[in-house]
C-alpha cells in the first residue's frame, strides 16, 4: 500500500509542476495576467450521502467542505462530517458511530482567463482523521453436538488516520452558486488496529476493514467573496 501511495503522490506533485494546459512562451506572453484581488470562501455540501443513505440502510454519513482561495490557483481545504455504520448478521451485531475532519488543499489545472472565472479542474491531497466509537458486539457459535455458545464483546474507542488524492471539478452555474465532484483514493494509515472487530463504516472514509479505498462526492456550493 506505501509503494501504491508513493507512485499516486509523485504522479499528482508532477502534474502541479506540468499542468496540462502548458502551453509555448509566445502563448503565455498573450496570456492576461490575472492578479489576485477579490478572495472566495466557498461552502459545499455532499448531495450524495442523503441519497445513498436511503439506499443503504446500514451505513450513514453527512460530509461538508470549505475551501478558500490562497493565490496562483491554490485553495486550502477542510472537511468534515459525522455517520455510522452496523453489522447485522446472523452470527454477528454490532454498530460504530464517529466523527471526522480533513485538511488539504487543491491545485487548480485551469488557467483563470479573467478575474470572475471560477470554474476549475483539479488535483489534490488530503489528512483525514476519525474518532470512533465501536459499540458492544455480540456473537453466536453454532455448534450441533454441543449446541449454540453467545458471548459478547466489549466496546471500544478507536481512531482511523488516512490520507487522501483527490481529483475533481467546480464549476459556476450563477453567481456564487456551484455544482461540481470529487474522486478520492484513501488508503488507511493505522489499519493494523481494525483486524479485529473493524468499524463496519467510517464516515469519511468508507469500511473500516479495507486499507485503500476509492470514493467520490458530488458537491453543492455556495461561494463568497470580498476585495483584498
Amino acid at each position: 500500500m506505501p509503494r501504491y501511495f508513493t507512485s499516486i503522490l509523485i504522479l499528482l506533485l508532477l502534474g502541479m509542476a506540468f499542468p496540462l494546459h502548458a502551453q509555448d512562451d509566445d502563448e503565455e506572453e498573450n496570456k492576461p495576467v490575472i492578479t489576485d484581488s477579490v478572495k472566495q470562501l466557498r461552502f459545499s455540501f455532499d448531495i450524495s450521502k442523503p441519497i445513498l443513505n436511503a439506499l443503504f440502510k446500514e451505513r450513514q454519513a453527512y460530509e461538508i467542505e470549505i475551501d478558500y482561495y490562497h493565490k496562483k490557483d491554490i485553495y486550502f481545504v477542510a472537511e468534515g462530517g459525522w455517520g455510522s455504520g452496523k453489522l447485522d448478521s446472523t452470527y454477528l451485531n454490532y454498530s460504530s458511530t464517529n466523527v471526522f475532519g480533513k485538511i488539504g488543499f487543491n491545485k487548480s489545472l485551469l488557467a483563470r482567463l479573467f478575474p470572475n472565472d471560477w470554474d476549475m479542474a483539479f488535483i489534490g491531497l488530503r489528512y483525514g482523521l476519525g474518532i470512533i466509537q465501536r459499540s458492544d458486539a455480540t456473537y453466536v457459535i453454532k455448534n450441533d453436538l454441543w449446541g449454540n455458545t453467545m458471548g459478547s464483546i466489549p466496546g471500544k474507542s478507536m481512531t482511523a488516520h488516512w490520507m487522501e488524492v483527490n481529483g475533481g471539478v467546480r464549476v459556476e452555474l450563477a453567481k456564487g452558486l456551484f455544482a461540481g465532484w470529487n474522486i478520492r483514493g484513501k488508503f488507511l494509515l493505522n489499519g493494523k488496529q481494525f483486524k479485529e472487530l473493524p468499524p463496519p463504516y467510517i464516515a469519511g472514509y468508507g469500511k473500516g476493514g479495507k486499507n485503500s479505498i476509492f470514493d467520490f462526492n458530488f458537491y453543492l456550493c455556495y461561494a463568497i467573496r470580498w476585495k483584498k
